[in-house]
């Protein structure tokens, strides 16, 4: 079961969408190998908007991954590939349907 999750939203730079969807689609197997991540989404909004929705058992699961290897990654590449900040917001899950 989950109870919380975080919805990220990314603004790509103009020109750099490309580099966008890498960054994420190679986060894949970095949060792969986080036991207590149940599920991870990363999404295409639009020309230049992607997203993260990501949930987990408790707030110790969302909190590992906050200050994990994505989370960081997204903080050292912020200024080169968004056009603003990544907005995080932690949000909680109030019902849910996983295999």
């Amino acid at each position: 079961m989950v109870t919380v999750g975080l919805w990220v939203r990314l603004e790509a730079k103009p020109g750099r969408e490309d580099d966008v969807a890498a960054f994420l689609t190679d986060a894949q197997d970095i949060v792969d190998a986080e036991p207590k991540t149940t599920a991870w989404f990363a999404i295409k909004l639009g020309p230049t908007t992607f997203g993260i929705f990501d949930v987990f058992a408790d707030d110790t699961g969302r909190d590992e991954h906050l200050s994990g290897r994505v989370a960081a990654a997204l903080g050292e590449r912020a200024s080169d590939l968004f056009a603003e900040a990544p907005g995080i917001e932690k949000l909680d899950v109030l019902a849910s349907k996983l295999p």
